[in-house]
């Protein structure tokens, strides 16, 4: 596939070197809600929010201001919380060109997505935006979302850049992490997809990072995005996220979204003219904003085509289907049988569905397919019964005990009980987080005397955020995690209970049996300003099975109505040794077509120097099969994604030794094991005396160096010291130059200066770190 740059035309002139100060000051903020400014030849660009679908404003007053409460007709595709669940980055592509599709028919330029943080805590009330726990799945969705955007001509915001994982206190709060865990966990997915998709833009969040706001964080939105990864698009500040406008466009800012009537850029004039910005920070964004502007309504006047929203309809029923996880099905209780038997549908949520999550990308559908209807369609003749079992916050209902009543009677005189539970709107949102992961009191209670009527019981559950289905999990026999759907969620359910689709989904992020097991649970969601990532690398399942937790359901589960068996996995190096070829063969064992997720985790060498997951995805790949087809499965690992952040050397570095690749139907389901011997990326530290005798002894340059010096100069007392076990061990943490002060000591501390010497020299070439502890 061939990337856009972003680079102007050869000869082209600066954009706006012609403007005057003010012109250029006005051109880095908006000149309404959700458009920019037009300047000279620089055309306005209209934004929309948008990562399942477009919030559309109904009417537009002057100066581009618009109706924030309501939204014109869109269709509402899978939020992220369930598109995650697809593990189908095509499947995604495909979403977001139906979505640039509508954006471009109401001349909207940019979609403010995807939304690619983290998925830290399942108390984030903004989870259901968000893809996955695992940085992997998070940049294949993301990614393919930026593609299909941008192929079709309307641009990506990749957001929110970076660490946003709450929203708790989410406009003040400083995302307190170390290197090692920032790098490797909550930007790598941004990494990938900015050096791999290139974003048109990327919108910088709200919170700071290790103190420093991210409107005016220089290292993340300059060293790091821009000069490490190569992003040459447009940085646009959330919508009220810029603090001081004048240190933002000097860290890299280009953009304040939404204008301010001109007052922060009269202080851009303003520092301009008393040398506190320099004008040349303030002349890239404008170029930036000026090649932005002009991509983005490249294609206006061009026409935007006829859009189907019939067929967008379609997707979205589609792209549900996919979404949908199968999390227990005990005797094969699912798929039901049409037209025979009777059910009993019970739960208002089928009546009234949640479909999608609350605040800023909330959609106005075109259509709603509403479980309780599409599945009295796909009985196909079998007696459907209905109960609303429980009320909705804020529904006028009959008394709880009326309602429950009711449903054990229709439960006890029916074959099977479908009962629809999930969160209620108000439980979940933009703007706040929960404070537990637990279904509300009053389904539960509906659920134990349900189950106690009628045993055969399928929950069917909708929710944004995980909830905990223990203990009751225990005892219904099936149960489905249907997510929020969008607009086709209904008939793709009634198509998963019914058997026309064969559930293939698998989940995004671990589902455990406490909230207290969550790995941020005790610094989640911190406290006077800050939230302490105390967890470390060990987000999500990485955490789960590091401490060996119980778990409700792990991370990449997902059940089928048939069944695969993996066999005669390789793992084989390419050609020019920068990737791993592995190959699986698949095969359908059961008596229904089925989408099998082939998941491959790496496990690292033992001994490792640094703390590490027991596995982390490397990669991943779907093979759809007939009854007793069998295909070869292919993932492709890249050997730079082996690597761990080494926050000494500042970099990422792959240690040497065994790494066991795993061919998986879940984190823990592991089908096939196969060892792989790598040769590790040598160190570049440059040594010196206040490194440990262990660090010199592992160092490929500087190890036989010191060895050699005590070969040659040792005593017998040395000689001892560095034969006896014990004694190697005692002095394996003490630094070089504090053993050469030691009387018996075969190294002297001249000898120490000329070894770090050599080291250097050795190096010499590049510009190497020298790792000190206290510089």
């Amino acid at each position: 596939m061939t990337h856009q740059h972003h680079s102007p035309a050869p000869g082209a002139p600066a954009a706006g070197s012609e403007l005057s100060l003010a012109r250029k000051a006005s051109l880095t903020s908006g000149a309404g809600d959700f458009v920019t400014r037009a300047t000279g030849d620089v055309p306005a660009v209209s934004l929309s929010d948008g990562p399942h679908g477009l919030r559309l404003p109904k009417e537009r007053g002057d100066g581009g201001q618009v109706d924030l409460h309501s939204a014109a007709p869109a269709t509402c595709f899978p939020p992220a919380v369930a598109l995650g669940s697809s593990w189908d980055p095509q499947l995604a592509g495909r979403v977001a060109a139906a979505i640039a599709a509508e954006a471009r028919a109401h001349g909207v330029h940019v979609v403010l997505g995807p939304g690619i943080n983290i998925k830290r805590s399942p108390l984030c009330g903004r989870n259901f935006e968000y893809f996955s726990e695992d940085p992997l799945v998070t940049s294949e969705m993301g990614g393919a979302m930026v593609r299909g955007l941008q192929e079709a001509g309307v641009g990506a915001a990749l957001k929110h850049y970076a660490a946003n994982n709450q929203e708790t206190d989410r406009m003040r709060v400083s995302a307190d992490i170390d290197e090692r865990p920032l790098r490797e966990i909550y930007l790598r997915a941004f990494e990938r997809i900015v050096r791999r998709d290139r974003p048109w833009s990327v919108m910088s969040a709200y919170n700071a990072v290790n103190g420093v706001p991210l409107s005016e964080n220089h290292r993340l939105l300059t060293d790091i995005l821009r000069t490490e990864w190569g992003f040459d698009g447009v940085v646009m500040s959330d919508w009220g996220a810029v603090r001081d406008r004048v240190p933002a466009l000097r860290a890299g800012l280009d953009l304040q979204m939404p204008g301010t009537g001109g007052r922060t850029d009269a202080e851009v004039v303003a520092a301009v003219e008393s040398g506190e910005l320099d004008a040349g920070a303030l002349d890239r964004s404008v170029a930036r904003l000026a090649l932005f502007a002009r991509r983005a309504t490249a294609a206006d006047g061009a026409g935007a085509g006829e859009v189907s929203y019939e067929a967008h309809h379609e997707l979205a029923r589609t792209a549900a289907e996919r979404c949908v996880v199968l999390l227990k099905n005990d005797g094969g209780v699912l798929p039901l049988a049409p037209g025979s038997g009777t059910v009993a549908v019970i739960g208002e949520m089928a009546r009234t569905p949640r479909f999608q999550g609350a605040g800023s990308s909330q959609v106005t559908p075109t259509r709603l397919d509403v479980p309780l209807d599409r599945l009295n369609a796909a009985a196909d003749g079998a007696s459907v019964t209905f109960a609303a079992g429980y009320a909705l916050p804020g529904a006028d209902a009959e008394p709880e005990e009326d309602l429950v009543e009711e449903a054990e009677r229709l439960a006890a005189g029916s074959d099977t009980v479908l009962l629809f539970l999930g969160l209620p709107a108000q439980d979940e949102s933009e703007g706040f987080d929960r404070d537990h992961i637990d279904l509300p009191e009053a389904q539960v209670r509906l659920l134990e005397r349900v189950v106690a009527a009628n045993p055969r019981v399928v929950v069917v559950l909708s929710n944004g955020g995980v909830v905990r289905t223990a203990p009751w999990h225990d005892r219904v026999p099936a149960l489905v995690e249907g997510w929020l759907l969008g607009q086709g969620g209904g008939a793709a359910l009634a198509g998963v209970l019914f058997g026309s689709v064969n559930p293939s989904g698998r989940l995004a992020e671990t589902i455990p049996l406490r909230l207290e097991d969550s790995p941020s649970h005790l610094s989640f969601p911190g406290e006077e300003g800050h939230v302490r990532y105390g967890e470390g690398v060990f987000v999500g399942y990485r955490g789960y099975d590091r401490r060996g937790t119980e778990v409700a359901f792990p991370f990449g589960h997902g059940l089928s109505y048939t069944t695969f068996t993996y066999s005669a996995l390789t793992v084989l190096p390419e050609a020019d040794g920068r990737r791993l070829d592995l190959r699986v063969r698949v095969s359908n064992t059961g008596r229904r077509p089925g989408r099998e997720v082939v998941q491959i985790y790496s496990r690292g060498p033992a001994g490792s120097r640094v703390a590490r997951p027991v596995r982390e995805l490397r990669g991943f790949a779907s093979v759809e099969l007939a009854p007793g087809e069998e295909a070869e499965v292919r993932v492709s690992v890249d050997r730079a994604d082996l690597a761990h952040y080494s926050e000494r050397e500042a970099r990422w570095r792959v240690e040497g030794g065994v790494h066991h690749f795993e061919a998986a139907a879940s984190s823990r389901d592991i089908r096939l094991t196969v060892p792989v011997t790598l040769e590790g990326d040598p160190s570049r530290i440059l040594l010196t005396g206040r490194h440990t005798l262990a660090e010199w002894l592992e160092h490929p340059v500087g190890g036989p160096l010191l060895a050699e010096a005590f070969a040659r100069g040792r005593t017998d007392d040395s000689a001892g010291a560095m034969a006896d076990p014990v004694m190697r061990r005692f002095l394996a943490g003490i630094p070089l130059d504090v053993i050469a002060d030691f009387p018996q000591s075969s190294v002297r501390p001249e000898d120490v200066i000329t070894l770090s010497a050599k080291v250097a020299a050795e190096a010499a070439g590049g510009e190497l770190p020298t790792g000190d502890d206290d510089e």
